[in-house]
């Protein structure tokens, strides 16, 4: 796995910053808290996502509610792209899952679900999070942790890394399996049922025989059942003939009690028919005396408008608009006329008078002439008097209209209240003689259904004598006999098919408990070949852990001793390397004298620590993965190393000729072991903010 580029967004003192890394030895360089070590801790939340404490406090940027960490890196020639969110909730922190999303070159391969990006993850690198923060990523001053712990302690943690701690689990985890196998073997070996196994089967052969005997009883009780099962069907079907006899007997008596019922229930209708057939009558002719006095009335003031000049044959609403209309019209017409008429009454008088006054036409203003004068106004005169008669006679016209008027209105209104009740008396004229041809044929069939009554009441007299029901008290006694004997076989015979099932259920019990035993027996056989394979396995896994871990310690050695050489390179004195059963270094002189970690310089035991680091990484790689350590984050590396004795000058430029790691990313505020670097990016911090360049 190679990383190349680290995007942050709000994280710690980044607000947005780029970092770009290379194949080899790369070097983040800056003073303190200026945002180094956040982009380590970012690479391992993109990576797993879970916070390295109890939460996300120590990422997310102060005072932001959002931030966002996106890794891309390199796996076997295929390149993959990894983002995950932070959100502020309330005052907690937690993951922004709808940021969480993994990429292979630019497909989606998984998102949202952190468990599924976790399994891709490690199906990609080979990784999870514990043995990257164990192996790959080594935090600040952690570089010698491995070498100051207490040889029981690496041993433990080691033997956790290299899995051979889950051979003392399995060795622990298997004597429970023991112990409950001894305890199952020493229950069947009290168990009643195998210790008692020769009395179940002498008890299994007498249920037997028994069983046998009553098979023979219940084949005589069976047939003897049989022949009073055929006796008391005989007798019964002989019982229930008569019985049907007597109960068909019952049913003609019923039959013509209901027959008489409903025969003077009939007789009774018919007459209460009768006299309502004769009351319909009476009303229907009083019906129609009433409607040929209506209808004399409506054709009596039809004359009337009809002598008026109105034609009456219309609808009533026709008749009523034309009314309306007609004589309304009239009568506006001629007042109308009558008026124009005064009208010009009034302005002749005008003309006289203003004759009369001035000797002067009121028309043209001319003089006149008093003969001419006399000559207008004799004239005017006589033509006010023709006016005046028709002004008489028009007055006269429209009072003789206006009496014919209310002589129409009158005989309307009375056309308008006859005609719906005229009309009304029809219609029950119509239904009470609808009723009427009801009632009759109800009446009608109702004798018909009288005479057939008669019929078969005559019919039921006559087979009710036909019947003689004296055996009927014979064959009930000569039942309840077969019955009783019947019902007493079948007593026997119950009693015995039960006796016969408490030994079949007794057989069957026998049966089962005698299979379990034998069962139980070849269990208890089993268990104990059993306890004696898990013996053999204990001490079979208690054996193979120490060869197993002197096979790792041989190949640790021989990593360690690898990278040491590869580490020193010619510089300084060879450093040979021993490691104990507890996986505790020491260094071995050109003498042959050893000396303990403790007892070397600071510079060798920071080689010696790094060496350890990566040969125990790579070892742990290879077994845990199939392939070899491939990148390796440290965290200020150079602790307790100094400038003057050139301990760090050494440390980073045997890290530089390191090769076997394809690449390195280191944090450091040493400018003396960023010189050695390949690749450096620098940081620094401007007005809180992290800014990212690249050196070289």
């Amino acid at each position: 796995m190679r990383i190349e580029i680290v995007q942050l967004e709000n994280v710690r003192s980044h607000t947005e910053s780029t970092v770009p890394f290379a194949r080899g030895f790369n070097c983040l360089v800056g003073g303190l808290g200026c945002g180094k070590s956040s982009i380590l801790y970012s690479i391992d939340f993109a990576l797993f996502g879970d916070p390295v404490g109890r939460s996300f406090e120590y990422l997310l940027r102060e005072g932001s509610n959002h931030g966002k960490v996106t890794v891309q890196f390199v796996q076997n020639g295929k390149s993959y792209k990894i983002s995950r969110g932070l959100k502020r909730r309330g005052k907690g922190i937690g993951q922004d899952f709808d940021e969480l999303k993994l990429f292979e070159d630019e497909n989606l391969i998984s998102s949202v679900k952190s468990d599924a990006v976790a399994e891709q993850i490690k199906a990609i690198t080979g990784l999870d999070k514990d043995l990257f923060r164990e192996i790959v990523w080594v935090r600040q001053e952690r570089l010698k942790e491995l070498l100051d712990v207490a040889p029981r302690e690496r041993q433990k943690r080691l033997d956790e890394l290299f899995g051979l701690s889950d051979y003392e689990t399995a060795w622990s985890n298997i004597a429970d399996y023991k112990h409950e196998y001894e305890g199952e073997r020493s229950a069947y070996e009290k168990d009643p049922d195998i210790i008692g196994m020769e009395k179940l089967n002498n008890e299994y052969n007498k249920t037997v025989e028994e069983f046998s005997l009553i098979e023979i009883e219940l084949q005589d009780a069976a047939k003897k059942l049989s022949i009073a099962k055929k006796a008391l069907g005989e007798a019964d079907l002989k019982l229930r003939k008569l019985e049907e006899v007597r109960n068909l007997v019952e049913e003609f008596k019923r039959k013509e009690a209901q027959t008489r019922a409903n025969l003077k229930n009939i007789e009774e209708a018919s007459a209460t028919l009768d006299k309502k057939i004769a009351d319909k009558r009476d009303s229907i002719e009083n019906l129609k005396q009433r409607a040929t006095t209506m209808e004399a009335q409506i054709q009596t003031h039809k004359a009337r408008l009809k002598e008026i000049g109105v034609s009456p044959d219309q609808p009533i609403e026709a008749l009523r608009q034309y009314l309306a209309v007609s004589f309304d019209d009239q009568i506006s017409s001629m007042k109308a006329e009558q008026e124009a008429t005064l009208r010009g009454m009034r302005e002749d008088q005008k003309r006289m008078s203003s004759m009369a006054a001035e000797s002067r036409c009121s028309l043209c203003l001319q003089p006149l002439t008093e003969e001419y004068k006399n000559s207008l106004v004799q004239g005017i005169q006589e033509q006010n008097g023709k006016r005046q008669q028709a002004v008489s006679q028009l007055q006269k016209e429209i009072e003789d209209l206006q009496q014919t008027k209310r002589k129409a209105n009158d005989a309307f209104s009375n056309l308008q209240l006859l005609i719906p009740r005229a009309e009304d008396l029809r219609n029950r004229m119509n239904d009470e003689s609808q009723s009427l041809v009801d009632l009759s044929r109800e009446l009608e069939e109702r004798r018909r259904l009288r005479e057939d009554m008669r019929a078969q009441l005559e019919a039921v007299e006559a087979e009710i004598r036909k019947f003689d029901t004296s055996e009927l008290e014979t064959a009930k006694v000569r039942k309840d006999e077969a019955s009783d004997e019947f019902y007493q076989v079948q007593l026997d015979l119950r009693t015995k098919e039960n006796r016969k099932k408490d030994l079949t259920r007794r057989l069957d019990e026998l049966k089962e408990r005698i299979d379990q035993a034998q069962q139980k027996i070849e269990r208890m056989e089993k268990i104990v070949r059993i306890v004696e394979i898990i013996g053999s396995i204990r001490d079979g896994y208690r054996s193979i852990q120490p060869k197993l871990r002197t096979e790792f310690v041989k190949v640790l050695r021989n990593f360690v001793q690898q990278v040491l050489d590869s580490l020193v390179s010619g510089e300084g004195p060879l450093l040979s390397v021993i490691v104990d059963e507890s996986y505790t270094p020491y260094v071995r002189s050109e003498s042959g004298a050893e000396r303990e970690v403790s007892c070397l310089s600071g510079g060798e035991r920071t080689l010696l620590a790094f060496a350890y680091r990566l040969g125990l990484g790579q070892l742990i790689m290879q077994s845990k993965t199939g392939h070899g350590l491939s990148m390796l984050l440290l965290d200020e590396p150079t602790e307790s190393l100094g400038r003057e004795d050139g301990s760090i000058d050494r440390l980073a430029e045997a890290i530089s000729r390191f090769k076997a790691v394809e690449q390195i990313i280191a944090v450091t505020h040493s400018e003396a072991f960023a010189e050695k670097a390949e690749h450096v990016i620098r940081l620094e911090k401007e007005a809180g903010v992290s800014k990212v360049s690249i050196g070289r």
